[in-house]
């Protein structure tokens, strides 16, 4: 029984080990699970967040000045000669050149002019300022991704494209061969074809160039090694956008966190004003401290002296010509411009859900367009073939058929790209989440 158990044992470790290799040698990914890894890996994201940890402990330290300070002090003075220890009208006469101070108070603010209370709601805002930095950058991740990933689906499409154009230029050259060699065509036909073919490569090696430089770019998205194996699921297709752009806009201004950052900003700016009002007012504190002075390091010898005390403390300062007015000043022209600011982000704003609204629309429009392009375009190559066949067409027709057909799949690839990539960035610009 024993046996069996670290026989079990042994298989379970080993098929855990190959889960785990398998999870890291794993090269197909969905646009979720991608967002889902650039999320978790993103080191603007990390910092970011370690951002909001920066901001509480400012705000631990803000909220500390409400509670009391102690302090306490210890020295030892040697003088040339003996002398006395203690205060004035209670001296005591020491025989020793040594003398040992202890000193300590606690002190505890009552009133400071508003000026505590503003600083922690200043640093308060910072934190909540803080935070909405995190889902500005979020959302900028996750739209980098969706991104990244259409334009990897439309390299695969154009390689696609230029591999079945390298395959029809192959076809036509053959035919072009073997009418040439029972005298049907001139030698000029197949040197044409040549020509072509050999374009057709070039065009496949860039679009196979493209496809990898597209799937660098996204590995180092995902903090990948830029060579990693990679292949994403295909998800290049039209779905329609239901939103007007009205209802766009409105959504924009209610979800985007920018806009919530800059209301924090103007929060912050206005306790500025409080924090610099605040030297109009007297500061008020109560103080207590003891004191004991001896001959000896441990304060407890023959000749020794102590008091404590309590006081109350009340300070304003009346005339500084005019610099607590001049601050206050300063901070009201900063709330200001924290408000002009606003409302200029809302203005690029309603404009960037305009532009990503009508490059939304456009390549829409574009999708149908180039649907039936390429219907028109495989019809008409048809029909050259055909043509050529009985040579009632030329060679040339057919090579400018095949060259056009090419050009109406990659318009239309292109416009679906065009259209995902133009809906997350509309979708970014509403200030949404993916997914």
């Amino acid at each position: 029984m024993r046996i069996g158990w670290t026989i079990g044992l042994i298989l379970s470790i080993l098929l855990f080990a190959g889960s785990g290799s398998a999870q890291e040698t794993k090269d197909f990914f969905t646009l979720e699970e991608s967002v889902k890894i650039a999320l978790e890996r993103s080191l603007k994201l990390h910092s970011a967040t370690e951002g909001i940890l920066g901001s509480e402990f400012r705000r631990k330290a803000a909220r500390a000045d409400f509670f009391p300070k102690w302090t306490g002090q210890y020295s030892y003075t040697r003088y040339n000669k003996p002398t006395t220890i203690g205060f004035f009208g209670s001296d005591i006469g020491g025989l020793s050149r040594d003398v040992h101070n202890l000193n300590t108070s606690v002190q505890q603010s009552l009133f400071a002019g508003g000026l505590i209370t503003s600083n922690y709601r200043l640093e308060k805002l910072g934190v909540d300022l803080s935070k909405t930095n995190v889902e500005v950058v979020r959302r900028d991740i996750v739209l980098a991704v969706r991104e990244g990933y259409f334009n990897i689906l439309n390299s695969q499409k154009l390689v696609e494209v230029a591999a079945q154009t390298v395959k029809q230029f192959k076809a036509q050259l053959e035919v072009t061969k073997a009418f040439f060699e029972v005298g049907i065509v001139p030698k000029n036909d197949v040197l044409q074809a040549e020509v072509r073919l050999a374009q057709a490569r070039q065009d496949l090696i860039r679009a196979e160039n493209g496809l990898a430089l597209a799937k660098s770019s996204f590995n180092t998205l995902l903090r990948r090694e830029i060579n990693a194996p990679l292949s994403v699921a295909d998800i290049l297709e039209y779905k329609p956008f239901g939103l007007r752009l009205e209802e766009c806009m409105e959504e924009a201004l209610q979800k985007r966190p920018e806009i919530q950052a800059a209301d924090l900003s103007i929060g912050q700016a206005k306790e500025s004003v409080n924090i610099a009002r605040s030297g109009y007012f007297p500061t008020v504190s109560l103080t207590g401290g003891y004191n004991r002075l001896s001959e000896e390091p441990g304060l407890m010898g023959d000749y020794r002296s102590e008091r404590w005390t309590v006081q109350a403390l009340a300070t304003l300062t009346l005339w500084e010509w005019g610099k607590t007015a001049y601050k206050v000043g300063e901070s009201k022209v900063k709330v200001t411009q924290a408000e002009d600011t606003k409302r200029q982000l809302i203005d690029e704003i309603v404009l960037e859900v305009k532009q990503d609204y009508l490059n939304m629309i456009q390549a829409e429009k574009n999708i149908e367009v180039a649907q039936k392009a390429i219907e028109q375009a495989e019809e008409n190559l048809r029909m050259n073939e055909e043509r050529y066949k009985y040579q009632v067409a030329t060679a040339t027709d057919v090579l400018d058929a095949v060259t056009l057909l090419a050009q109406a799949r990659v318009n239309y690839y292109g416009a679906l790209s065009d259209f995902n990539i133009a809906r997350a960035r509309l979708e970014r610009a509403m200030g949404r989440m993916y997914p």
